[in-house]
């Protein structure tokens, strides 16, 4: 395997992992946004009061976007082991 073959796996993989992770992400972040404005609007400075919705959001949306996930990593995989003789010789 060439290290053109290298470089080109290791990109797709990123991408990949780069998509699977983006919804979990930005859910999280958004959420933290939210949960920070009403915090410095009220004054309530409570830390589980920031902990407990992010982790309820990035639950349900990682139960939402579970389908999508399992079936970009099946494709994913099914691609990488198609194009396995190219990566041997």
């Amino acid at each position: 395997m060439g290290p053109d073959q290298t470089v080109e796996m290791m990109r797709r993989l990123l991408i990949e992992a780069m998509l699977l992770s983006a919804p979990l992400l930005l859910s999280a972040c958004i959420i933290s946004l939210v949960v920070s404005l009403v915090q410095t609007l009220t004054s309530v400075q409570e830390q589980t009061l920031t902990a407990v919705p992010r982790l309820v959001v990035v639950f349900v949306v990682a139960m939402i976007t579970l389908p999508w996930t399992v079936h970009r990593m099946v494709t994913y995989t099914l691609r990488l082991f198609q194009d396995f003789h190219r990566y041997l010789g």
